[in-house]
């Protein structure tokens, strides 16, 4: 499929608002076209979105949406039904330009619906974050240069050079540049550079590993938008950031853990890719500069990553993620991830291995945890691993999106706190800014 509509913006485009006008002006023409037949199409177009409100409702009570809906996508969906019935009407009434305008209000209805309810949850901008495909340019891997600088000053010492890029680039980690999976079918990551990686003679910057929610894919552009505000205020500075996969397809859950059915993902995640980094990037060596980052099932596995490696993982961050691997579904995970085991699934739980590591295992690492204020289905399980984060020893942050759920909305706010609030840590701010 073409790149540029794979690519194509979804959520901050005119699409939605052209898709909505155009279904709502066939509504307007399908019902005032004589002859007219307001009322019984009135009770079909109202009879079409009670049925598609109490359908998503049911679903909603059943847990189909792992979490609440946002509460534009329930009336997005109603909405489309209801337009989209007028549309079928139109197609079955004469005169023939009637039903080509009823065809096209269910085609643009229905779009404005899938449109819409995407723009509620605000997570997944383009069709190949849909798809799960990689749409992305390959990458060209960024010049080495100066590693002899301490990290921890980095924010006194480096000034940008004049014609530094003025946002980060993104791109696809495929081909030559793409980063050995083993025994893993990982679709190709991503790869943001912040502007300071861009120069000539760049300084080594902290390395970044994130993982996006299930259903999903290794899609940057939340993070990136993200970064680049904050480095556009930083003289360039940002982490270098890999956006890795951890789910082979948009729907397996693998649980972050290898397993004969879904492959070697944790040591994908936690052993090749840290060792292409040092080998491919210009970033800081030392592994106090790394993070090991998530939103939603990434950010649970971030959190068994960073608790689990801290040998590898200087830090971590978990937005919004499951309170463990595998919490939405644990009988299915003890069964295809497992093997039956379900010691082993509970021994893989955060909580539990911070509790079971030697005093002092975390002492230096920074976890923070973020979520929406209205997402109650993650907020409380992120509430207990903060706790027993910081009773392990980590020093914790902690971050709410008030009046945001498991959405967009609390993933672009949890990312706009979580990055400054690391910077000092990272050496790219300032202690206490």
């Amino acid at each position: 499929m073409n790149r540029f509509i794979l690519s194509f913006e979804l959520i901050d485009s005119p699409l939605l608002p052209v898709a909505a006008v155009i279904a709502g002006l066939g509504v307007v023409a399908v019902l005032l076209w004589p002859p007219r037949r307001l009322v019984l199409t009135g009770v079909i177009a109202a009879a079409a979105a009670v049925v598609m409100f109490v359908v998503g409702k049911i679903l909603e009570a059943m847990g189909a949406f792992q979490g609440p809906l946002p509460s534009g996508a329930i009336w997005w969906a109603t909405g489309a039904a209801a337009a989209a019935a007028v549309g079928v009407v139109g197609i079955f009434r004469r005169p023939w330009p009637r039903r080509v305008i009823g065809a096209v209000t269910v085609i643009a209805a229905l779009l404005a619906g899938a449109l819409g309810v995407n723009a509620s949850y605000g997570v997944t901008h383009n069709l190949a974050a849909i798809l799960g495909v990689q749409a992305l340019d390959p990458a060209s891997l960024p010049q080495r240069g100066d590693t002899a600088s301490d990290p921890a000053t980095l924010y006194q010492t480096w000034e940008p050079p004049a014609g530094m890029p003025a946002k980060g680039s993104v791109s696809a980690l495929t081909g030559s540049s793409k980063i050995p999976t083993g025994q893993y079918a990982a679709r190709d990551a991503s790869l943001y550079l912040p502007p300071a990686a861009q120069v000539a003679n760049p300084p080594a910057l902290p390395l970044l590993v994130f993982m996006m929610g299930q259903p999903g894919s290794p899609d940057p552009t939340a993070l990136a938008k993200a970064l680049d505000s904050f480095a556009a205020a930083n003289k360039g500075l940002a982490p270098i950031a890999i956006v890795v996969d951890q789910l082979t397809a948009p729907d397996d859950d693998p649980a972050c853990v290898d397993s004969a059915k879904f492959g070697a993902v944790s040591t994908y995640i936690n052993e090749l890719v840290p060792k292409w980094a040092e080998q491919n990037l210009n970033i800081v060596t030392d592994h106090r500069y790394w993070t090991i980052g998530g939103f939603s099932n990434g950010g649970s596995c971030a959190a068994l990553y960073g608790t689990k490696h801290p040998d590898t993982w200087g830090h971590l961050l978990d937005v919004m993620g499951n309170e463990f691997p595998g919490s939405e579904h644990v009988a299915q995970t003890v069964a295809d991830v497992y093997g039956g085991d379900a010691a082993a699934f509970q021994a893989n739980k955060p909580s539990v291995i911070m509790a079971a590591a030697p005093a002092g295992t975390y002492t230096g690492h920074l976890a923070v945890f973020t979520w929406g204020s209205a997402d109650t289905t993650y907020g409380p399980g992120q509430q207990a691993n903060a706790d027993a984060a910081k009773a392990a020893g980590f020093t914790v942050l902690t971050h709410i999106v008030e009046g945001a759920g498991h959405t967009g909305e609390a993933l672009d706010g949890s990312l706009a706190y979580a990055i400054p609030a690391m910077a000092p840590t990272l050496g790219l701010a300032a202690p206490g800014s």
